[in-house]
């Protein structure tokens, strides 16, 4: 017999949302602080520097817009995944959410090559200010969307039981995945220009 937890399904009165999303948005909230911080950090870093490099003279420009491009196809077929399960479209669901999880994976690649070029060049975090900041909130961003494809890859393999077992709970999570997902891309889309075009 399967125990639910209050609004785990139904909106909660008092703020109108279901436990998945009111959690990932108090979970996104603790993040948004995180970055916070290290974007607060660059800026005081960068003000107080004598000089700051600019970073398209270090950083691969080209990597970093294909990596661009591709985290924001990914977060279309991440909402286009969750759509199709509130038109009941599981077979769908699944082909959306492992293109999501490709170019995931895809991102990944392009970043730990980027980096593997950086370190054959003799660039590491110890080598300057902008190296160390670089790499921090690059390294941070990656293992966030690493955990994102961790979540994602669970959904893929125990998805089709959830869904049998309650349709709208399994959507439910999946909105909140999604929201995660989105969140990731879009410290990337800031990180993007502050980093590699500034």
């Amino acid at each position: 017999m399967q125990m639910n937890i209050p609004y785990s399904i139904e909106t909660r009165p008092d703020t109108g949302l279901h436990n998945a999303k009111l959690g990932i948005w108090l979970f996104l909230a603790s993040e948004v602080m995180l970055f916070g911080a290290l974007f607060s950090s660059y800026a005081l870093l960068r003000v107080g520097a004598e000089s700051w490099p600019r970073g398209a003279d270090i950083l691969n420009v080209p990597l970093g817009a294909v990596n661009t491009i591709i985290l924001i196809v990914s977060s279309i077929t991440m909402v286009r995944s969750w759509t199709s399960l509130l038109k009941k479209d599981f077979k769908k669901f699944r082909l959306l959410l492992s293109t999501t999880e490709l170019l995931g994976v895809l991102f990944l690649v392009i970043k730990f090559t980027e980096y593997r070029m950086k370190f054959e060049h003799g660039l590491y975090p110890s080598g300057s200010t902008f190296l160390a900041i670089y790499f921090t909130m690059t390294g941070l961003h990656a293992l966030h969307l690493l955990g994102g494809i961790v979540v994602n890859a669970y959904h893929l393999i125990l998805g089709k039981r959830q869904w049998n077992l309650n349709p709208e709970k399994f959507t439910h999570r999946i909105e909140a995945t999604g929201l995660y997902w989105h969140f990731v891309d879009l410290i990337w889309i800031i990180l993007f220009p502050l980093l590699y075009l500034t």
